[in-house]
């Protein structure tokens, strides 16, 4: 059976503003239905990268707050901490960066908590109902701990996922700096020697024994490595890096399964404002010129649904001039102007893998409110 998802374009007027036009579309979508009272709402969204304009603004995270908070709810923002070195590898980081782009109690209307704690090792391990990839997920704690899950996603391109909704909003997103590890990576971990001071903290952290120190130089054994990450966060001069050698199928599919291990159990609904629709992720220190012209709001409480209804919509513009996917080396025959601009992605295989393991289904019937 078909899934519902809810959309509304981005006119306004002086009878409604884009943000109560949001807030119609929620109660429309029944986000309303759930039981918010007294309720501990985690609202899963994308901070920015300082130097991305692209992010989301407060404003949107206020209004979805504020429609939790109206319920009885305590809504929080947060998201975890990132596997790369930048402006969100730690909570201290993360937290200036939210503040930086103007997330704050006072502009959102609630809390940030960084989802997986100060050095990104505060994580659940969560059980994966049906995995093949990944058989107990590494949840940042805070997520977990939430009695509702809201996502709230910038539907954009992405390198290697070939677009970023729900999905990978929730299943990337939530993944502790060990569970994006996972994510990316087929294998274990090196040290760069040339950045490495042998300074040792990385020895100190491995619960394995299998970080070693010779001629001031560290050197990790991945026969021992379970591949936890920990030493990446605890590095000082950021010298131990993921390999980030994963299928982009393989990819695509942890994905899945990571956002099965956050939803399961628990009231959940998907918020997607397609609206400055760069071809990279907001994790860039950057932002490219929009591929579309933006689209509009999407919601639903199938996460595979609103996902396919994003792509779709998106996929229905036209090409904006002087943009990534008006580029001379895109194949301009290529309809999926997310694969024009990254040819190597397939994101098809997240949403084909997520409807196989009972997260929703591609189905949907699409209402305009």
């Amino acid at each position: 059976m078909a899934s519902k998802v809810y959309w509304a374009d981005l006119r306004a007027d002086f009878h409604e503003n884009l943000q109560q036009k949001l807030t119609r579309l929620m109660k429309t979508a029944g986000m309303g239905d759930i039981d918010f009272d007294k309720k501990y709402v985690a609202i899963k969204m994308h901070f920015g990268e300082p130097g991305n304009l692209s992010f989301l603004r407060p404003n949107w995270a206020k209004t979805v707050a504020d429609f939790v908070k109206d319920r009885g709810g305590k809504p929080f923002l947060t998201d975890c901490n990132t596997l790369y070195v930048g402006g969100r590898k730690n909570a201290l980081d993360h937290m200036d960066t939210a503040f930086l782009n103007g997330f704050s109690p006072l502009s959102t209307g609630c809390q940030i908590i960084i989802g997986d704690g100060l050095k990104g090792t505060d994580e659940t391990y969560v059980p994966v109902k049906g995995g093949e990839y990944v058989k107990e997920a590494k949840i940042g704690r805070a997520i977990m701990d939430a009695d509702v899950f809201i996502s709230l996603s910038h539907f954009k391109g992405h390198e290697e996922a070939g677009f970023g909704g729900a999905l990978k909003n929730i299943g990337m997103g939530c993944g502790s700096r060990a569970g994006k590890m996972e994510q990316h990576n087929a294998g274990k971990p090196h040290v760069e020697q040339e950045a490495c001071v042998g300074c040792g903290m990385c020895t100190k952290i491995c619960a394995h024994s299998a970080i070693t120190v010779n001629h001031k130089k560290s050197s990790i054994d991945h026969n021992k490595c379970v591949g936890c990450g920990r030493c990446i966060a605890i590095c000082p001069c950021d010298a131990i890096c993921a390999d980030g050698d994963e299928t982009f199928v393989n990819l695509n599919r942890k994905i899945a399964e990571y956002s099965k291990a956050v939803l399961d159990g628990r009231p959940n609904f998907h918020i997607s404002l397609v609206i400055d629709v760069s071809p990279n992720c907001d994790c860039h220190a950057e932002n490219d010129a929009a591929i579309v012209p933006n689209v509009g709001m999407f919601a639903s409480f199938d996460p595979v649904a609103l996902d396919r209804a994003c792509a779709d919509a998106v996929n229905a513009m036209p090409v904006n001039s002087n943009s990534a996917a008006s580029d001379p080396d895109c194949d301009m025959n290529d309809q999926d102007h997310f694969h024009r601009v990254h040819p190597e992605t397939s994101w098809m295989s997240c949403l084909d893998h997520a409807e196989k393991i009972g997260i929703g289904t591609k189905a949907y019937e699409l209402i305009k409110i």
